[in-house]
C-alpha cells in the first residue's frame, strides 16, 4: 500500500515507516522543515512537505494514499495552551482525514494513550474499553484528548477504517531521549535519589517502541473499524520496581515519597497527577486479532541494557 505518516521523524515514527518499507509498503512521510526532510529520507520514505497546520494540504495527501498512520501533535502548543490546545489542534486534522478517506474503507490509524479509558476500573484496562468523555470539568487533564480518540473511531460510521492504538505510558527504546524515562532520571540526578509516590504499588505499562512499531503496521493492514488497539508489552509493573531499577542504575536509593499535597509535588512536580495513579492494561485482544506478539526487550531489561545511562 501507498501509506501517508504524519509524526514519521518523531519517536515513534522513526519506527514505523522502516517497519512498513520492511512489509513492502511504500511510505510518504510529511515534513515541516528540510532537517525533516533529511530524516524522512534517510528512513526510505518520500518526502511531502508541508505542516499539520496545512488542513487542504493533509486531506490531499490522505486521498492520494492508500491509508494514513497519524503519530504527529503540535507539541510546540504544549508550554502556552496545554493538553486543551493540543487536542484542539488534533481533532480538526482527524476530522480532515475523514473528509477524505469517507466512504473508501481505507485505514486511518491513529495513536491513542492507554489511559483514555480510566485508571479507576478496578481490572486491567481492555480495548473493548472506550475512552472516556472528556467534558470541561477535565480541562488541563490528559483527559481532554479522548475527544480526538473517540472522533477517529467515530470515523468508521463514515466508512473510515479508522482505528486507535494506544501506546503504553512509557515506550522506550535506544533511542528515547525526551520519554519518561530520561524525565525521570534527570530528575533522580536532580534530587540526589529515584522517588516513587507512597508505597509504589501503583501499576505502569510499557512497550518497546519497536514492538508498538508493529502493532500500528498490523492494524493499518489487518485492523477492522472502529476499534482500540494496545501496544502494551508490560501490562503492570509496580511504580517502585521502575524507580529501584533506575536507581540501581545510577547508584542512588529509591526513596518513598509520601503522597501528600506538598511532598509529592515537591519531587514530581507537573508530573505529579501523572505518576499517583495506576494504568493496568491488557493486550489479550490485541495479541489474538491481529497476532501481535511484543518481541522485544521488557521495560526492566531495557533499563539493564545501559542505553539510558551513557558512561559519563
Amino acid at each position: 500500500m501507498r501509506i501517508f505518516v504524519a509524526g514519521g521523524t518523531g519517536h515513534s515514527g522513526s519506527y514505523i515507516i522502516p517497519e512498513l518499507i520492511a512489509a513492502g509498503h511504500e511510505v510518504t512521510g510529511l515534513a515541516r522543515s528540510d532537517a525533516s526532510a533529511a530524516a524522512l529520507s534517510a528512513l526510505g520514505a518520500k518526502v511531502r512537505r508541508g505542516d499539520l497546520q496545512d488542513l487542504d494540504g493533509l486531506k490531499e495527501a490522505a486521498a492520494g494514499a492508500d491509508g494514513v498512520i497519524h503519530v504527529a501533535h503540535r507539541q510546540d502548543l504544549l508550554p502556552s495552551g496545554g493538553m486543551d490546545a493540543v487536542a484542539a489542534a488534533e481533532l480538526p486534522i482527524m476530522l480532515a482525514y475523514g473528509e477524505a478517506l469517507a466512504g473508501t474503507g481505507k485505514p486511518l490509524v491513529a495513536a491513542g494513550s492507554i489511559g483514555s479509558p480510566g485508571q479507576h476500573l478496578g481490572r486491567p484496562a481492555t480495548e473493548e474499553d472506550p475512552a472516556l468523555p472528556a467534558g470541561e470539568e477535565y480541562t488541563g487533564t490528559l483527559r481532554v484528548r479522548n475527544v480526538v480518540e473517540r472522533a477517529v473511531v467515530g470515523l468508521a460510521e463514515r466508512g473510515v477504517r479508522s482505528s486507535v492504538v494506544r501506546v503504553a505510558n512509557i515506550a522506550h527504546s535506544a533511542t528515547d531521549r525526551a520519554g519518561f524515562l530520561p524525565t525521570l532520571i534527570a530528575l533522580a540526578k536532580e534530587k540526589g535519589f529515584v522517588g516513587y509516590p507512597g508505597d509504589g504499588g501503583n501499576l505502569w505499562n510499557a512497550v518497546h517502541v519497536r514492538d508498538a512499531a508493529t502493532l500500528f503496521r498490523l492494524a493499518l493492514e489487518k485492523g477492522s473499524a472502529g476499534t482500540y488497539w494496545h501496544a502494551v508489552g508490560d501490562g503492570a509493573i509496580p511504580f517502585r520496581e521502575i524507580a529501584e531499577a533506575i536507581g540501581s542504575r545510577l547508584g542512588l536509593p529509591a526513596v518513598s515519597v509520601p503522597n501528600d499535597a506538598l511532598m509529592t509535588p515537591g519531587y514530581f512536580g507537573f508530573l505529579t497527577t501523572i505518576v499517583t495513579q495506576s494504568y493496568p492494561a491488557s493486550n489479550l485482544i490485541t495479541r489474538r486479532t491481529l497476532g501481535w506478539e511484543p518481541a522485544r526487550p521488557g521495560l526492566l531489561a531495557d533499563l539493564d541494557n545501559g542505553h539510558y545511562f551513557p558512561a559519563g
